[in-house]
């Protein structure tokens, strides 16, 4: 399995605090068949994101744990107008290394009407706009259909293991099941932060929608679609929103 969403780099956002903890996280997801992780540092208004000095985080985490599993770097991408500026300018400062795929966090509290028009601007670029946990912003669980039409225009999303195995509470998990459902899905990522709380297990997810939506399509979005994003290549399970 491929993890691309995990804030797995040590003291650099809410994620672990120690190497210690971060090793440990490594040696959790190994544990869990999880082979490659995506580090994804916050990028917003809290967290400065530095992708250079990013990147020397990531090669230390690589000599402490021997590479295993895999580490790429990418970011949890804030959506506020700064941001999307500048990635529209500097696209290679945000993407996950390797591809054109942005991983893309939407506010709890608002939603700016233009949403849409911005996902598109990214798209006629060529950055595929990756929506992380729809199934856990107030606004989109009222509302989900919203993430029926971006995925029509082109985005992918992204559930949290942990939404799945019940860990948010129920209307996350009904909204996650829902999305499922209409065939909005395409990665499941652990988005961890510790060995814990958020811990980076992928594998009673993936047997969740096993069940839910049949084994192919919880292979497809624990590795097929996962290492179509790590490769820069199209997502192979793309379905039409029902």
């Amino acid at each position: 399995m491929i993890d691309i969403h995990c804030h797995i780099l040590a003291d650099v956002d809410d994620g672990p605090k120690s190497w210690e903890v971060s090793e440990e996280m490594c040696r959790m997801a190994a544990a869990d068949g999880i082979e490659h992780i995506v580090a994804t540092p916050h990028a917003n208004n809290r967290y400065h994101y530095d992708r250079e000095g990013l990147l020397e985080e990531l090669e230390h985490l690589r000599q402490r744990t021997r590479n295993v599993p895999r580490l790429s770097l990418g970011c949890d991408f804030h959506l506020s107008y700064e941001n999307i500026q500048d990635a529209l300018v500097r696209p290679e400062r945000y993407v996950i290394e390797g591809s054109r795929y942005l991983l893309v966090e939407l506010s709890n509290y608002s939603i700016p009407v233009g949403v849409a028009d911005s996902f598109e601007r990214m798209l006629a670029i060529g950055i595929t706009p990756l929506i992380t946990h729809p199934e856990r912003n107030p606004i989109l669980q009222r509302a989900p259909q919203q993430v029926l039409e971006w995925v029509q225009l082109g985005c992918g999303v992204q559930i949290t293991a942990s939404v799945l195995t019940g860990d948010w509470g129920e209307l996350p998990w009904r909204t996650a099941q829902w999305l499922l459902k209409k065939q909005a899905a395409h990665v499941l990522a652990t988005d961890a932060h510790d060995t814990r709380q958020r811990p980076p297990v992928l594998s009673a997810a993936r047997d969740e929608v096993a069940g839910l939506c049949g084994a192919d399509v919880a292979q497809a979005m624990v590795e097929e679609n996962p290492r179509a994003v790590v490769s820069g290549q199209p997502l192979p399970y793309f379905p039409k929103p029902r």
